[in-house]
């Protein structure tokens, strides 16, 4: 059985530069496999410039991590196309970076010109067998399961790839806020009275994302710029055993303004299929959603099965 390899995806929040490049030389030396730079949410945040994320990546490799190029969701103009390109070159000619992945389908059309394997983020909507096997014709060497779907949905798509392309790696998002949506509003500018080309970068006062409850007071979601995150944090780090019986080779945990290092060490215990699995209970955050995982309202919790 394969080992399961742990990913730390991007930053999906605004936070300042200083605190990235820390928190990076941190991330060097934590038990993460993959990991998963550049800005995904909004082309607005430019303080982190593209030669800033070619020098993580290169640090990053020497510790040892592969190194995965994000890139933006929602593309707007025509600056974040050339910035597109740009982005998936530079990957393509560094050899800090072994995979882009792709968070819209300009991306993947980007990456089958230039013949640079990717990965498939959470944002392309791969719900069938289909899908995968066209991306896996452009170059696709890995590719995230959407969070919406279900364990069962997953288990029919891992019979798929198993029966016809048995190379392909599946990675499902194990911890952090969900990305549920992007809009070319600025909800973060909008909840100060700014317009969105002027927003003062509002998003960096909310390092992990400002809520938003219901009129009942009831946590709802958290707005990051113009992404639309859960309320809680989606956790699949109780699901060990369901993860290795579905051929699952990667879990991603998304950054969070936590301890990262504490949740990691967690996480870790799943990475080895030989080793006494861990108490679920001890895992999981109990603040935490895993609906989706279950066929339920994603914004649900569903207790580990007792021993």
């Amino acid at each position: 059985m394969q080992q399961l390899r742990l990913t730390l995806g991007p930053v999906l929040y605004y936070w300042p530069r200083a605190e990235l490049l820390d928190f990076y030389q941190q991330v060097a030396t934590w038990p993460v496999d993959v990991v998963y730079l550049g800005e995904t949410v909004c082309a607005r945040r430019r303080e982190m410039k593209l030669d800033d994320w070619l020098a993580i990546a290169q640090d990053l490799a020497q510790a040892g991590k592969q190194v995965v190029l994000a890139t933006q969701t929602l593309l707007e103009s025509a600056a974040d196309q050339r910035q597109l390109v740009r982005l998936i070159e530079a990957a393509q000619a560094h050899a800090a970076v072994s995979l882009v992945e792709a968070s819209d389908m300009s991306a993947v059309e980007i990456c089958t010109q230039l013949e640079q394997p990717f990965v498939a983020g959470p944002a392309l909507n791969l719900y069938n067998p289909q899908s995968l096997a066209l991306l896996a014709r452009c170059g696709l060497k890995r590719w995230v399961f959407p969070l919406e779907l279900s364990r069962t949905c997953l288990a029919e798509m891992q019979a798929w790839i198993q029966q016809h392309h048995p190379e392909l790696e599946t990675e499902v998002w194990g911890y952090g806020r969900a990305p549920l949506a992007w809009s070319a509003r600025c909800f973060s500018a909008r909840a100060q009275n700014l317009p969105k080309d002027r927003c003062q970068f509002v998003c960096q006062q909310h390092p992990q994302g400002l809520p938003l409850s219901s009129q009942e007071g009831a946590a709802l979601f958290t707005l990051n710029g113009i992404q639309t995150l859960s309320a809680q944090p989606l956790s699949l780090l109780d699901q060990g055993a369901s993860l290795a019986q579905l051929q699952v080779t990667h879990l991603r945990l998304s950054p969070e303004h936590t301890d990262m290092s504490q949740l990691l060490e967690r996480a870790a215990a799943l990475k080895d299929p030989q080793q006494p699995p861990a108490d679920p209970l001890k895992l999981v955050d109990l603040h935490s959603c895993n609906g989706y995982w279950y066929g339920l309202p994603g914004m649900t919790y569903q207790p580990p099965a007792p021993k």
